[in-house]
């Protein structure tokens, strides 16, 4: 189990550097393209192959302790440490993690992003897993600090690189706002490390009693500047607003790792590092939190019916990176209970947000190519897409999709929420619970737009129709428009899914219904380790 553990961490890396060196003969396939990708492929497939077997072999009796650990002396005159280990909290991120990146792998073997070398694509998305899976899997801060950072640099360069419109803005914002929030949160890392004694994760949980060496002002201002950097990585309202232009521009697997892994490493973050380390100062701020989330949960639904409304030439992958800001929010919700439902209902929004949210964007980014465009107003005017009628095959995943992001019972998106919610409904001890109903009712508000928005985007289009021309043209005016005059406008024709599509999203489709009918084999893991970190690791 630790080989498993350190070959996950490792295994990327050693492959990005392999993908830089030239194929061995015999190995190019048609071209070294194409042995490239391939490379990609085989790598992050052999990382998925070490996350399974790591699952499989968990003690799923013990999910509170942590397992396949790791604990050598790395800087001495720092008591710095390479501390690995995987508890119930930690391996259902890490899984995921190792099966999306796979699965972007896949996709890009068969289609493949314009822009430079295929080679450095390959090795960015390989040092980007590392960086995650590193965040899921080490239990040292300074560690821990290091492998958030290190995922900045590759997603950076696959937005700027491989991106489309505006893609250096794009990712100039998103790796500025991320380097801002990261600085601060250095600082509270270091004053705990400084004023403990310590950086070990493990211990620091397991002694923040009445005997903790950190005080309640050290625990204020270490949860102020740690809770910073992770609320812009969250992202949290309003330090989201990097968030939209990195999705819109960013290539299809870029947004699929955005949406699906890195926004799940601030809110880890926050059950890792806050909440068991400085349990007083995020007492202190946990209303602030909740209503902030609620804010947010409210202002990305809102956001997203104003692009979905007709004439608003609303950018659908925009529209869904706004849903990320909702959808996050009820994640914060409940880790600002700081009871075990609402931290529990926390995880189990994270690994429903990053199967759903990665199906839609693949979805999204698949229509783009098909269609050219993703502004809401083309695809559902009477040359659009209908998908429906032209690929329904495509349209029915992009519905099941979407229904699945607004929370239906029995799909992975509902089980989250409404546990966040009951959390909000009984906080924990010492937190307003006035407070806390309008946040959970706001919360529920929230639902409701979700819903609103979602079904209009499927109706438009998935189902089609004609629309009146926003521009004050021939058709909104009732004049001749080229129809009546010969030329017949037609639609393009979508093609429906492809097999390599079926195969990189029937698993994501698959796990999302059986997370919703089984949502135990989930909180089974992660209950008691939350019971643990709540309790001070007794």
């Amino acid at each position: 189990m630790q080989l498993l553990l350190a070959a996950v961490v490792v295994l990327p890396l050693l492959g990005a550097v392999a993908a830089l060196l030239p194929a061995p003969p015999g190995l190019k396939g048609r071209g070294p393209d194409q042995a490239v990708l391939r490379h990609g492929v085989t790598v992050t497939g052999v990382v998925l192959a070490a996350a399974v077997a790591l699952a499989v072999g968990f003690d799923h009796d013990h999910p509170a302790r942590m397992q396949a650990t790791t604990d050598i002396s790395w800087i001495q005159a720092l008591g710095i440490r390479i501390h690995l280990g995987i508890d119930g909290i930690s391996l259902p991120l890490l899984v995921m993690t190792a099966l999306l990146t796979f699965l972007c792998a896949l996709y890009s073997y068969f289609h493949l992003p314009a822009g430079p070398s295929p080679k450095a694509f390959v090795a960015l998305l390989l040092v980007l897993e590392a960086g995650t899976l590193a965040t899921f899997a080490v239990l040292d801060l300074v560690l821990f600090f290091l492998a958030f950072e290190m995922v900045l640099i590759p997603m950076y360069f696959l937005i700027a690189r491989w991106g489309g419109a505006q893609r250096t803005y794009a990712a100039w914002k998103f790796i500025l706002y991320t380097l801002l929030g990261s600085v601060v949160m250095l600082l509270g890392l270091l004053l705990v490390g400084l004023k403990s004694g310590t950086f070990d994760m493990v211990a620091l949980a397991t002694d923040n009693g009445p005997n903790s060496q950190l005080s309640h002002t050290v625990q204020l201002l270490a949860v102020l500047a740690i809770g910073i950097g992770l609320a812009v990585k969250a992202p949290m309202w309003p330090l989201h607003s990097w968030l939209p232009d990195a999705h819109t521009a960013a290539p299809t697997v870029g947004s699929v790792l955005l949406a699906g892994v890195l926004l799940k490493m601030g809110t880890y973050g926050f059950v890792r590092i806050a909440l068991p380390i400085a349990p007083d100062g995020m007492h202190t701020f946990a209303p602030y939190l909740a209503a902030f989330a609620a804010v947010g949960i409210v202002y990305g639904s809102l956001a997203c019916l104003a692009l979905a409304r007709r004439g608003a030439k609303g950018d659908l992958k925009r529209l869904i990176a706004y849903s990320s800001v909702g959808h996050m929010g009820f994640v914060l919700l409940g880790i600002a209970t700081m009871t075990p439902t609402g931290v529990n209902g926390a995880l189990f929004a994270n690994i429903a947000h990053g199967l759903i949210t990665g199906l839609l964007f693949f979805l999204v980014g698949a229509l783009k190519d098909r269609y050219g465009t993703t502004d809401l107003d083309q695809l559902a005017g009477r040359t659009g897409a209908a998908l429906y009628g032209r690929a329904p095959r495509f349209g029915g995943l992009l519905a099941f999709g979407a229904i699945a992001s607004l929370g239906l019972p029995g799909l992975a998106g509902f089980w989250g929420e409404m546990l966040a919610m009951f959390g909000a409904f009984e906080p924990a001890a010492g937190l307003s619970r006035p407070a806390f109903l309008t946040f959970m009712a706001l919360a529920g508000l929230g639902t409701l737009l979700t819903a609103a928005y979602l079904l209009i985007v499927v109706r438009r289009v998935c189902m089609g129709g004609k629309e009146p021309a926003e521009d004050g043209g021939a058709e909104a005016l009732g004049t001749a428009g080229p129809e009546e005059h010969g030329a017949t406008r037609t639609a393009p024709v979508i093609p429906d899914l492809a097999r390599y599509e079926y195969a990189a999203w029937s698993p994501l489709a698959v796990l999302t219904v059986l997370a919703g009918l089984w949502p135990a084999a989930l909180l089974g893991l992660t209950d008691p380790a939350v019971q643990q970190l709540l309790g001070g690791g007794k």
